[in-house]
């Protein structure tokens, strides 16, 4: 029967090893920051750039805040076409729901003489440039700061 090895004596009686104090520690991990969620962009910036990128015509863009209190911008542009008119609006309603707003209604995109685009705190307007001319929504809510204090006096 073969003999069981006999433990020699060096490793027997060698003490365990202690653990240092750099042993011990687990090297630090770099700090990794938090992915930060993008904020949205402006509204006002989505739907300009939504109405360039489709050639919308005369964009103006009006600060109606103390005139109403349906909305605090309004958004007009113009289109070429009934075709062209409907396919901006298209557009801006596709872009604001990529940029992570919601629009509250559409309206006018079976005639599409006259699409009214709700954004809530912003309201588009995208018309054929007759029906701008005839409604004259510009000279309606445009208002600087002289006729402001001059409507309030």
């Amino acid at each position: 029967m073969p003999q069981p090895k006999k433990k020699t004596a060096s490793k027997a009686k060698r003490p365990a090893k202690k653990a240092t104090k750099t042993a011990a520690r687990a090297p630090k991990k770099a700090k990794v920051p938090a992915l930060a969620v993008p904020a949205k962009p402006p509204l006002r910036q989505v739907v300009v750039d939504a109405l360039e990128d489709m050639k919308a015509l005369e964009i103006k863009v009006l600060d109606v805040r103390g005139l109403t209190d349906i909305a605090d911008t309004m958004v007009i542009a113009s289109g070429t076409s009934d075709r062209h008119v409907r396919s901006v609006a298209q557009r801006v309603v596709e872009k604001t729901k990529q940029a992570g707003y919601r629009p509250h209604g559409v309206e006018g995109q079976q005639d599409s003489d006259w699409v009214l685009i709700d954004l809530n705190e912003l309201i588009v307007h995208v018309m054929l440039p007759r029906v701008r001319e005839f409604y004259g929504l510009e000279k309606l809510w445009d208002m600087t700061a002289t006729k402001r204090a001059a409507a309030r006096a």
